[in-house]
């Protein structure tokens, strides 16, 4: 197989895998069977064992395939990919700091009231995965870099309803409360008047190490990753 099939099977490896073993039916087997921290290290490692080849194919073989799109060239989507990032680094800070009460890192019996990200999205680092995702594919128009680059995207809106129904199921009425309360896509229940915004919600920890990320990322880039953000 050529370096595309490649990345495409190691993404599908990673995604499937992903989704089966957090599955209800399969989680549910497998703490039974060895508890919940062993579980965890069986999802850590079944994780590793497939997104670590994609990685490594990945950087092999950047810019692998027929060219879809090029728009490095367009100013309007360059200026959109550096807003997406910084978005997606604030937000993925913020859901360590306000984290989903759904999610692995929620304190047990927290409060599923929502405040500060939580109001804008009520799975902060799942929409983060998607706009890191949708960043680089405006930035990266070859077949492999989009298959790579869209399987964040892909994680993150499958994986977030995935959580959804699983919490229903163990958290009951308590998530349907806090489901009914935010929105997936962010500022909806904003929007449609569910919650209401006030000065204590702004997240002003995730913005300041969002924009530190952000400098700090393209400033170590071409050295890490290759390539400037810069042009």
């Amino acid at each position: 197989m050529d370096a595309t099939a490649w990345i495409a099977l190691w993404a599908f490896s990673f995604l499937a895998s992903h989704l089966i073993i957090s599955s209800s039916v399969v989680r549910a087997r497998l703490i039974s069977a060895v508890g919940d921290q062993p579980y965890r290290g069986i999802y850590s490692l079944v994780a590793a064992a497939t997104l670590g080849p994609l990685i490594y194919e990945f950087a092999r073989n950047k810019h692998a395939g027929p060219i879809l799109w090029y728009l490095r060239a367009v100013a309007p989507i360059r200026w959109l990919a550096w807003i997406l990032m910084l978005t997606a680094l604030i937000l993925f800070v913020g859901s360590f700091i306000n984290p989903n009460p759904g999610g692995m890192a929620a304190a047990g019996g927290g409060s599923t009231e929502p405040r500060g990200i939580l109001k804008i999205t009520r799975h902060p680092s799942f929409v983060a995965f998607s706009l890191f995702g949708i960043a680089h594919i405006l930035m990266n128009g070859w077949t492999g870099d989009v298959i790579f680059f869209g399987m964040f995207p892909a994680l993150g809106i499958i994986g977030g309803i995935h959580q959804d129904q699983r919490k229903i199921r163990e958290l009951g009425e308590s998530y349907r409360s806090f489901l009914a309360k935010t929105s997936f896509m962010p500022f909806t229940a904003l929007v449609s008047g569910r919650v209401q915004w006030t000065s204590a919600d702004t997240p002003w920890a995730a913005i300041g190490a969002g924009a530190v990320l952000t400098v700090a990322i393209v400033a170590l880039h071409p050295m890490i990753f290759g390539g400037s953000p810069l042009g």
